[in-house]
């Protein structure tokens, strides 16, 4: 009997056996730290720490070793400690049986304890790890009480009733000096509010320390808290549990499986050297203390695994229903052959009440005559998408093409003597953007006429007077927006001003916002802020923009007035000519002659707006 406990025990935990050299010291086996009986108590808190050797009833039982003169023995190892030591008894620390209690447990009891049972001859011993949690260390919601362990799980069918006893509520019992007394509390499903008893409803009823719920609901599920008091040689001591309550649908009705879809001996119609999924779906109820359920397809009597056939493959997938399962299975057959159509494909379920199958079968798909149809539909849908790709692609390309063809030349319709005022903040890098950039490409470029304030204004002028002028003699104000721009009592702040009035009010004149760098919302003038909102914001992208055909330029000249004739219909973007290519030989032949007859006219037209 000793030989089978030592081989029971060698195969349970992997113990290690080690033995004396001195024969007079018995032999002991060390079966180390036993990880299941890992103990968490909350400071303040009674507990106990129970001996994992008496675990397996069958192999030690503590009246049995006992009465065959074993003695059992606690040491602790506290953490930050190297030896062992002897654990001292006091009215705090007690030994009951083969558990040690700890009434109440303190911070410093963490570490690990080990339990000897030994005689003279031999010994066996194994280690569990307590540890104390502080107040902050433990969880607590919507204001309920701490708990150090896991809580426990209680199944009531709906529309019926169970009494909750509250975890080891007999273990206090027997360690005290009167009966113990619980206090219940309820926090709802969604952690919002904790509720001590009474619970105001007539379902739920407290009788002595049990909660006796009559008629369980689905407001009923969630966590319930018993904090255990008891007294003990004239001290008052607690201990808190958790039990979470789940509802699951009544015992009294049927819990046998079933198979929703497909009908038994359905045929599915399916095309050779094509993949096809097959779908079962069932619905299994959960029985309680054996919720075991499964959901499979078989071949011809063969479960998915057993077949020797790659092109067969399954997939799970389950919905709970306050544990009641409805589960989906596909059967997945790649390249369908002409056998498979002789093949028995069967859905089956179990559960611990019983099972059901269902049978289907394939058959060949007869074609339908539909192909001009579908070349039909597809050819439209390819088009739809062209389209579609081409708009979104060319938008830009397209809006300056039709600008070019049907667009009001702004110089035939107005006096203004410049088609752009630029608008900066006077510092090196902005100059520099202003001067060598936006100007060379909108003068020598594009062909527009510029209005630069430090480089077109006479000396001895008043600024404001010149700088109200200048932008009441232009066709678009251009800001260019940077971190030094416009701030109060500036120059482009003055113009800015001028612009968004003249904009109000008589609509002659339109503002295009150009940001050089990006700038933080909260840094602008308030007038800066409104323009943003309402204005056309173009974003300069360093050296991605450098180029003509980039994008800035594109949404820039949008802004700009329309050129009927000039230099951007000879440097139009690689996307404009890829567009022009769709056009039809017939019109571009007749745009081009237009476009020939426009260029020439440029000589007659003032210098002030050329």
């Amino acid at each position: 009997m000793a030989s089978f406990i030592l081989l029971f025990l060698l195969a349970v935990t992997g113990g290690a056996v080690s033995q004396s050299n001195d024969s007079t010291e018995p032999m002991c086996y060390d079966w180390g730290e036993s990880s299941q009986a890992a103990v968490l108590v909350l400071d303040g808190e009674a507990g106990w720490v129970s001996c994992p050797l008496f675990s397996h009833p069958a192999v030690y039982n503590y009246t049995t070793a006992q009465s065959a003169g074993h003695d059992l023995v606690w040491y602790r190892l506290l953490d930050g400690h190297d030896l062992e030591q002897p654990i001292p008894y006091s009215s705090r620390v007690s030994r009951e049986r083969e558990r040690l209690w700890l009434q109440p447990a303190v911070a410093n009891d963490t570490g690990q304890y080990i339990c000897m049972l030994r005689n003279k001859s031999s010994c066996s011993r194994i280690a569990v790890r307590l540890q104390v949690l502080l107040r902050d260390q433990a969880v607590r919601s919507a204001g309920c009480p701490q708990v150090a362990m896991a809580a426990t799980e209680a199944l009531i069918g709906f529309q019926q009733g169970k009494t909750l006893t509250c975890p080891n509520l007999q273990d206090a019992s027997k360690m005290a000096d009167s009966d113990p007394t619980v206090n219940w509390t309820y926090v709802n499903q969604d952690m919002s509010r904790c509720d001590p008893y009474p619970f105001w409803d007539n379902h739920r009823e407290q009788v002595r320390t049990d909660l006796q719920i009559h008629n369980m609901l689905i407001p009923y599920e969630g966590l319930y808290f018993c904090t255990v008091w008891y007294r003990r040689r004239g001290g008052s001591l607690s201990f808190t549990r958790s039990i979470k309550v789940s509802g699951i649908y009544p015992t009294t009705l049927p819990k046998d499986p079933n198979i929703l879809h497909p009908t038994n001996g359905k045929v599915f119609p399916v095309r050779t050297n094509s993949d096809v999924h097959l779908t079962c779906r069932g619905q299994l109820p959960f029985i309680i203390d054996k919720p075991e359920r499964e959901i499979w397809w078989t071949v011809d009597g063969k479960r998915v695994e057993q077949l020797n056939d790659g092109r067969f493959s399954q997939t799970n997938s389950t919905t709970d229903d306050h544990r009641d399962l409805t589960a989906v299975t596909i059967l997945k057959i790649t390249d369908v052959q002409s056998e498979d159509l002789q093949r028995n494909f069967t859905c089956s379920v179990k559960n611990a009440r019983g099972s059901m199958a269902r049978w289907v079968q394939l058959e060949e798909e007869v074609s339908l005559p539909s192909v001009e149809l579908g070349c039909g539909l597809g050819v439209t849908l390819v088009l739809m998408l062209l389209l579609f790709v081409v708009y979104h692609v060319f938008w830009l390309e397209l809006l300056l093409l039709y600008r070019s063809w049907f667009g009001t030349d702004e110089r035939h319709t107005d006096d203004k003597e410049f088609d752009v005022y630029i608008s900066y903040a006077r510092n090196s890098e902005e100059e520099q953007f202003v001067l060598s950039t936006l100007r060379g490409v909108l003068e020598n470029e594009l062909g527009y006429s510029v209005c630069i304030f430090d480089r077109d204004s006479l000396p001895g002028g008043t600024i404001t007077d010149e700088t109200l002028s200048f932008v009441a003699r232009s066709r678009r104000l251009l800001v260019v927006v940077s971190p030094g721009y416009a701030s109060r009592g500036s120059q482009a702040l003055l113009e800015l001003k001028a612009g968004i009035d003249s904009m109000a009010l008589g609509g002659h004149l339109r503002v295009i916002l150009v940001q050089y760098r990006p700038v933080q919302r909260q840094s602008l003038v308030r007038e800066l802020r409104r323009a943003r909102v309402a204005l056309a914001l173009v974003r300069w992208k360093g050296d991605k923009s450098k180029e003509l055909t980039s994008r800035f330029w594109k949404q820039l000249r949008v802004e700009l007035p329309v050129r009927r004739a000039g230099r951007e219909q000879q440097e139009g973007s690689s996307k404009e000519a890829a567009l022009m290519r769709l056009i039809s030989q017939n019109s571009t032949n007749s745009q081009t002659g237009l476009i020939s007859n426009i260029t020439k006219t440029p000589q007659n037209i003032p210098n002030s707006a050329a």
